[in-house]
């Protein structure tokens, strides 16, 4: 019988977690204080993370070991296992081998527990309360609220709110894990009350939620702040991901031609693609690509440059590809592809030609992930959907071309709280949106780009 799935061991899973940014061949420029412009210090980042994660944010180390009691509770999903989409293959009549970790059998039903769950860990034996984040489609949110219950500690979210009225029951699985969950914007803070003072009827957008959730965890005794995405310690946690890749296509002695995962902070695509991106540094030839909605053309159409990761300038300010941290993105289900700014360790990959972004309309996701159901069985979330439907396109490309490649994607979670999506999808009600060039130029008016480094050459360093 054909191999359709392969499994790692629990003893196999990865004990460390890889850290990139000791093998990146462009130094990164450093985040700065957004009162005095000055690179940030930890002293400055202690008020809302605890010192190890401080630590790592800022860690040269190539491997960082993840701690015991960690890897006890990575074992309630992981490893994940990595499937063979043969029938896909044949739906697509492609010579393509294509390939998907399937991060959907988490608890949460994504990818973002491999975070949650070192963050919550890392703030319990700081002696953290309380955490306080924010959350786009709600899958972030859950997947704290989870984790949170496993270490004894509140998690307060604060949910966009178009997501919010879109995904009620994300809410209610945060409520089932004890964690409460608000809209964004809200009356609870002072940033929600300046936004719906100014638009009651605003849709919120995650800049906006990360202001809030900042704002109240520095207002609160015993209660730190947790980000899902963008930061470098959470893309170090998520290298679980690509490390046990790595180690199942060994297994059936394969290797990537194309990697391909969709990205709204980065975290996702990161996680699944940076242990590759070492081989791709050392000469390896991957076409790495990171897929984000048209909607919200980050990587694709926005500048490079100093920007706040939230809407009211509380955070530090980042070197990344970003629309401007005003905008306030279309309504579109994937909400969690919907955040103006870039990871800076992916948009410094994409500066090092090193990753290829790529923007998709939001009805091609959709058409892509009932393809993906009718022939693989699993009903994709909408940002899951934006990574099948590369991987599509890539497909027929190979059959184009007449050549065997190897696809992997990362598969980041299961749609199956929302339905209502693809409800909309399949009665005719979801449309396309190209962001308008009059409104890109309005949300990048406030940020001015940084100059472009010399270009590396992937492959050029030993």
């Amino acid at each position: 019988m054909e191999q359709k799935k392969i499994f790692l061991a629990e003893s196999e899973m990865p004990r460390q977690w890889y850290n990139i940014a000791a093998d990146l061949p462009t130094p990164m420029e450093p985040p700065l204080h957004p009162g005095t412009g000055q690179p940030v210090g930890p002293e400055d980042l202690a008020p809302i993370f605890p010192m190890p994660l401080i630590e790592q944010e800022v860690s040269q180390e190539r491997f960082i070991d993840i701690p015991e009691e960690v890897l006890k509770r990575y074992l309630i999903w992981r490893p994940t296992p990595l499937y063979r989409a043969y029938n896909l293959e044949k739906h697509l009549d492609t010579p393509a081998k294509i390939y998907f970790k399937n991060e959907g059998v988490s608890p949460a039903g994504s990818h973002k527990p491999n975070t949650a769950m070192a963050q919550a860990f890392y703030n319990k034996i700081s002696g953290t309360k309380k955490i306080t984040t924010e959350t786009g489609a709600g899958q972030w949110g859950s997947a704290l609220s989870f984790c949170c219950s496993l270490f004894g500690m509140e998690c307060k979210v604060y949910m966009v709110r178009i997501s919010y009225d879109q995904k009620p029951y994300r809410r209610v699985m945060m409520e089932t894990w004890g964690g409460t969950c608000t809209p964004s914007p809200s009356n609870e803070t002072e940033a929600g009350r300046k936004i719906l003072a100014e638009n009651p009827d605003s849709p919120g957008s995650l800049g906006i939620a990360i202001s809030e959730a900042v704002e109240a965890a520095v207002s609160e005794e015993n209660t730190k702040y947790a980000l899902g995405s963008v930061l470098n310690h959470v893309m170090l946690h998520q290298t679980i991901n690509g490390l046990e890749c790595q180690k199942q296509l060994a297994v059936v002695g394969d290797y990537p031609d194309v990697i391909i995962g969709c990205a709204g902070g980065g975290s996702n695509m990161a996680g699944n693609s940076f242990p590759f991106i070492r081989d791709k540094i050392h000469g390896k030839e991957i076409d790495i690509i990171a897929v984000e909605p048209a909607s919200c053309p980050t990587m694709t159409r926005g500048p490079f440059a100093y920007d706040f990761g939230d809407t009211v300038q509380m955070t530090p300010l980042l070197p990344m590809y970003t629309l401007g941290h005003g905008f306030v993105p279309a309504p579109i289900h994937a909400g969690g592809l919907r955040y103006h700014g870039m990871a800076p360790l992916v948009s410094q990959l994409i500066l090092d030609n090193l990753i290829r972004p790529e923007a998709i309309h939001q009805l091609e996701t959709f058409e892509a992930g009932l393809i993906f159901a009718r022939t693989e069985g699993f009903i994709s979330a909408p940002e899951a959907n934006h990574a099948v439907a590369m991987a599509i396109r890539e497909a027929i490309k190979a059959k184009e071309e007449g050549k065997e490649k190897v696809i992997l994607f990362n598969w980041s979670g299961h749609g199956l709280v929302d339905m209502a999506a693809y409800e909309a999808y399949m009665s005719g009600q979801l449309s396309d949106y190209d962001l308008p060039e009059e409104e890109m130029h309005r949300a990048v008016q406030e940020i001015a780009p940084l100059p472009r480094p010399k270009q590396y050459k992937p492959g050029t360093i030993s």
